[in-house]
């Protein structure tokens, strides 16, 4: 038995949001609009989207001991995760500064603060998390030692679930472990390194799972997901929705599929979910603040699915599930 139904091991942010008309060049100034402050960060996104799902959700995290870290664990306890795992103190809490602009894309620039001195040891100490959860989570806002201490942390049946983001090479004992490895078309590239070869996302998965994970989902923006393992390849449809924040859809998206393996789902049948809750997260301003309850996924379950893929690997940056969007966290 399991206390938690997701575990998510990674960063909590908070969000400094302008909307832009168009993002400014090299020493030039843009006038934006006000700011907004939300709670943000991979690791704090990817909790509330699986508990306001109804998953059981705990959250490994640092916060500062400031009006950012607060307003980060509020959120998080609003959404009903448990907060035991999040360590409070030291250096500040992480800022992210985003720009949004009228198509719904975003730009981002992030200081780690607290997530930076989130350690191996800090792990260790969260150990009876580790053993009471049946799935956990991960990127790559906080060190790679500790991501590698989690995946060594795994209970023996647990499942370890990474998204790569912001991307850098892994080790072969973090590959191993992912089941699955979640891209876009850039973390893809990064982490394939010379090994990229080929123009489709088929051929990316393909050359991934050789590299050591036990499958792999790549998000294709407007063309939906790309789901593969040792069974094949698999392409997840996307759903039509008009965009107005992708900040934190791939978030969404991690978030759900990790919760759905959990419950049973297939890959392709976890993937296709996650894709409807990522096309209801862009609908709305904001990320966590964008995140949908169940039902709201469920509204979308009958939506007409998008345009069939047209240029396989284009638009890969786009937020996975929903079609004619920008970039996916």
């Amino acid at each position: 038995m399991y206390d938690y139904d997701l575990l998510v091991v990674g960063s909590a942010n908070a969000d400094l949001v302008i909307g832009v008309e168009r993002r400014p060049g090299a020493g030039e100034t843009v006038l934006g609009s006000d700011l907004a402050v939300h709670p943000g960060g991979k690791g704090a996104n990817q909790a509330v989207a699986a508990a306001r799902l109804g998953a059981r959700t705990a959250l490994l995290a640092r916060v500062g001991d400031d009006a950012y870290g607060r307003l980060l664990l509020d959120s998080q306890r609003a959404a009903g995760v448990d907060t035991v795992g999040v360590l409070v103190g030291g250096p500040p809490t992480g800022v992210a500064l985003i720009t949004v602009d009228p198509s719904g894309d975003n730009s981002i620039v992030v200081s780690p603060g607290a997530n930076a001195r989130l350690t191996p040891q800090d792990v260790r100490a969260a150990a009876s998390l580790f053993q009471a959860s049946r799935v956990v989570s991960a990127q790559l806002e906080i060190p790679l030692e500790t991501v590698v201490e989690a995946v060594r942390s795994l209970a023996d049946d647990s499942r370890f679930v990474l998204n790569p983001s912001p991307p850098r090479p892994l080790p072969a004992e973090v590959l191993a472990a992912c089941d699955p490895l979640i891209v876009n078309e850039h973390e893809a590239k990064v982490i394939l390194g010379d090994s990229a070869v080929g123009d489709t996302p088929e051929d990316w998965a393909r050359i991934l799972l050789a590299k050591g994970p036990r499958s792999v989902v790549v998000t294709l923006g407007a063309e939906g997901a790309l789901v593969a393992s040792a069974d094949g390849v698999t392409r997840v449809a996307s759903v039509r929705v008009d965009a107005v924040d992708t900040t934190g859809a791939g978030d969404a998206f991690t978030a759900a599929l990790a919760w759905k393996l959990g419950t049973g789902s297939s890959l392709a049948e976890a993937a296709a979910y996650a894709a409807r809750v990522g096309a209801a997260a862009v609908t709305k301003e904001g990320a966590q603040e964008s995140f949908p309850a169940a039902a709201e996924v469920e509204a979308l379950c009958c939506a007409n699915p998008g345009d069939a893929p047209r240029t396989p690997g284009r638009g890969s940056a786009g937020a996975p599930g929903a079609s004619g969007q920008g970039e996916a966290l």
